[in-house]
């Protein structure tokens, strides 16, 4: 089984469905409720275990939130290593309106420093793929970047949300994959995925375009993206070619539009690998 080192963030969330976005000053009252545990990298990490690979995930959490953390990420498969901190834990209120579309408010909450990468060290070393974002402090990624360039191992850059990076950073990444609004500071680089939503993605290097999976109806888009970094994560750990390894990974993201939420939506490997 291949092995994926994972940085983000993990928090509660909350997710509120609505049949329109209100506008400033209008109450609009929510269809449903539901709460579960999520964050970028936590459901980067969901998708890439259920895609079949062994996945170590870092996170900072609330001290008094450890303990209830490690039991859920454990449950589902996860190598999880949360840190705790005196901050609150990270907390997410996701809105989905009629169309599928989401709005998303997030309080940051506890974070890593660098030196909680050190913690991490020996699983990093280990890994094949390395795949960060940018819901953690920079010092943590180029830290994680530093480990892993050191051990030949395979980095990954989710730069969402935008952030300037020095060149020196950059140059340690073997694959970004931004959506087309997070693509500054990357012209020229040809190691670049740009996810564009509906209309599939853009392998820059070889200018192919790879339509979206049409699984059914689009129900909710929130995690589509995670699930797309940690599916392609998994698939290049697992030896696939950039194209084969994208088009993996936007047929899994397919699926988990068509169902809400975003843990219990997102697929298992045998509903999009091919047999």
């Amino acid at each position: 089984m291949k092995k994926i080192a994972i940085i983000g963030i993990a928090g509660e969330s909350v997710f509120l469905s609505v049949d329109k976005f209100g506008v400033t000053g209008e109450t609009i009252q929510a269809a449903d409720y539901r709460d579960e545990l999520g964050g970028k990298g936590f459901n980067q990490a969901i998708a890439a275990v259920r895609c079949g690979a062994e996945v170590s995930f870092l996170c900072a959490c609330y001290r008094g939130d450890v303990e209830r953390f490690t039991e859920i990420a454990e449950s589902k498969g996860l190598n999880s290593y949360f840190i705790g901190k005196e901050t609150r834990s990270p907390y997410a209120v996701i809105t989905t309106d009629k169309n599928g579309d989401n709005r998303v408010l997030v309080y940051r909450g506890a974070e890593l420093d660098k030196k909680d990468v050190e913690l991490f060290a020996e699983q990093i070393k280990i890994a094949d793929v390395l795949l960060i974002n940018n819901e953690v402090p920079t010092s943590v990624n180029q830290k994680a970047a530093e480990i892993a360039g050191e051990n030949r191992v395979k980095i990954i850059l989710n730069p969402a949300p935008s952030r300037n990076y020095e060149r020196d950073f950059l140059d340690k990444i073997d694959l970004f994959t931004p959506n087309e609004h997070e693509t500054e500071g990357l012209d020229g680089r040809p190691n670049v995925i740009v996810t564009l939503g509906e209309r599939g993605c853009l392998i820059r290097k070889t200018g192919e375009i790879v339509p979206s999976a049409k699984m059914g109806k689009v129900v909710d888009t929130t995690g589509a993206g995670d699930t797309f970094n940690g599916v392609l994560a998994a698939s290049i750990a697992d030896g696939k070619d950039l194209s084969e390894a994208v088009k993996t990974a936007v047929k899994a993201a397919g699926i988990k539009v068509t169902r809400k939420g975003i843990i219990n939506a997102i697929p298992f490997g045998d509903e999009y690998k091919e047999s």
